[in-house]
């Protein structure tokens, strides 16, 4: 024999608003969880959570009277529930209608004039093979680009500031050297040794 079936959320719910509906009087919460196993096989564990999920989706009144919370729901309620949801709807299907029809005619005016055509193919087919070549010869000019009479004029220019930079640093270096010298007697060979700088140390022809 098969188990079974426990009842949804849904089902829950809807039996819950029918003992509001059927009895149309106001409920405590140990109330209902007493009432809703008996009348509507709903297990008193869920009774708490199906009632907050009615009162969230404001199916349900409640209010607090003193310490105790009260539950409450009445069917000209739901019935008014349902026409402002029904309102809602329609508007909202309304609304959806009318953008549909814009974007379809915004669609009509974008495709108007690409209609497929052996006339369009053939251009798109010359367009394709237009961008095919010009990709090749930028490739190749890239390729090339070091041969360039401008970029070799560049590296010349910059090649010369870096020499000019390289042998001013040079000069520096054997002022510094020069100074010390003079100033703490400390040979240039000693030097050179203590801040690693090469015996062959020059400027830059």
């Amino acid at each position: 024999m098969s188990k079974k079936r426990g009842l949804s959320l849904e089902e829950k719910r809807t039996r819950m608003m029918e003992i509001f509906f059927e009895k149309k009087q106001f409920f405590q919460l140990k109330e209902l969880e007493k009432i809703a196993p008996k009348e509507k096989g709903i297990n008193s564990m869920s009774v708490k959570d199906v009632v907050q999920s009615l009162v969230d989706d404001a199916m349900v009144d409640t209010d607090r009277i003193g310490t105790s919370n009260y539950f409450w729901a009445f069917p000209s309620k739901a019935s008014q529930n349902r026409k402002r949801k029904i309102l809602e709807l329609t508007e909202a299907l309304e609304q959806n209608e009318m953008k549909l029809k814009t974007t379809s005619q915004k669609i009509q005016e974008a495709t108007k004039g690409k209609e497929e055509s052996e006339e369009r193919t053939n251009v798109l087919k010359e367009l394709n093979k237009k961008e095919k070549q010009l990709s090749e010869i930028s490739s190749d000019l890239e390729r090339f680009r070091d041969c360039d009479p401008e970029v070799i004029e560049c590296l010349k220019k910059e090649s010369h500031t870096a020499l000019e930079a390289a042998n001013r640093w040079t000069d520096n270096i054997f002022s510094i050297q020069s100074w010390c010298r003079n100033k703490f007697a400390i040979e240039t060979k000693t030097l050179n040794k203590q801040f690693g700088i090469p015996e062959d140390f020059d400027y830059i022809e």
